[in-house]
């Protein structure tokens, strides 16, 4: 049988035939999605394990080609939509590296010399055009959601803690105008880390134009052992907009240490099952971290493994 009478064959008896990036997609009230550097800084092949592999039809863009997704040149951003086209992927959100910087004025932050921003390094001076350009590539990229931190956590934020809130009010207006929506990562290295923080911010700032990325196992790294279910009831569950899926474990020293999605403090299965019951029709996006399982790619699919076995669990895939 030739290739061309073989396809229409399947065709006519239902059977998914594995075409390079249109292979058969999860179905879930959710938008399943990784983050793509979480898997490779080679874009063309962390699309081909989210779309071929994992069964995704949506991705986060953080960073890839070793830079920044904020400091991608223009070619560069038209390659990554080609290859986007190719895989059938749309994106879920720019991950970007918004106010993960100093607050001017207050003491240096212990997180500001060591945290992580994915290749990002810009000043509190240079944050207004991180954000226009953030802006821009959402659209290029199709997405109406940028994700944002709340600075380098600061010892005592009391005295800056006003002043901050309305950095981020002004600046999710601003968003909004464009047809934006800011969605602030709790971060255990910043400011807002648990799902406690995350509730008082959401009660001061009330612009419509902010949400949260609601993140978990980031809580439990701050000590919010708790995080789901008592940080995540304190949530007002209307303005939560995206998730970040991974977890986090004490190991045998009692240190607090990342862990696959289906192993720690969260009941992922639970955690499903919340966001089902509240209706939630946004992005579950795998953000291993974790890296037990030797290289990132490695590591995401052993990770991806227990969030789906969780995502059935919750009958949510």
């Amino acid at each position: 049988m030739n290739r061309r009478n073989f396809l229409l064959s399947a065709a006519a008896a239902g059977v998914a035939h594995p075409l390079r990036g249109w292979a058969e997609r999860l179905q879930s009230p959710f938008r399943v999605a990784v983050i793509n550097d979480e898997v490779s800084q080679d874009f063309d092949h962390a699309c081909s394990v989210a779309a071929n592999d994992f069964g995704m039809s949506w991705i986060e863009l953080r960073s890839m080609w070793d830079q920044n997704v904020t400091d991608l040149s223009e070619s560069q951003v038209t390659e990554a939509k080609k290859i986007l086209a190719k895989y059938n992927l749309k994106v879920t959100d720019i991950a970007s590296p918004l106010f993960k910087t100093d607050w001017p004025g207050a003491p240096k932050s212990t997180y500001g010399t060591k945290g992580d921003t994915f290749g990002a390094a810009a000043s509190f001076k240079q944050q207004d055009e991180v954000m226009e350009r953030c802006v821009a590539l959402a659209k290029e990229f199709g997405t109406n959601k940028l994700r944002c931190f709340d600075f380098w956590r600061i010892d005592d934020v009391t005295p800056y803690r006003d002043a901050i809130d309305e950095k981020l009010r002004q600046t999710a207006e601003k968003c909004g105008k464009q047809g934006i929506l800011l969605v602030l990562e709790n971060e255990f290295e910043c400011n807002t880390a648990t799902g406690r923080e995350a509730a008082r911010l959401l009660n001061a700032v009330k612009t419509p134009y902010l949400a949260l990325n609601w993140d978990a196992a980031n809580a439990v790294m701050r000590g919010e052992l708790d995080a789901f279910p008592a940080g995540w009831d304190m949530l007002p569950k209307n303005r939560i907009h995206h998730c970040h899926c991974k977890n986090a474990k004490k190991d045998a020293q009692g240190k607090i240490v990342w862990a696959p999605v289906d192993e720690g403090y969260i009941d992922w299965v639970g955690q499903f099952r919340a966001l089902r019951k509240m209706g939630y029709r946004d992005a579950v996006s795998l953000e291993t971290h974790w890296r037990g399982g030797g290289t990132p790619e490695q590591s995401s699919r052993i990770s991806w493994a227990g969030m789906k076995k969780d995502l059935q669990a919750a009958s949510a895939l």
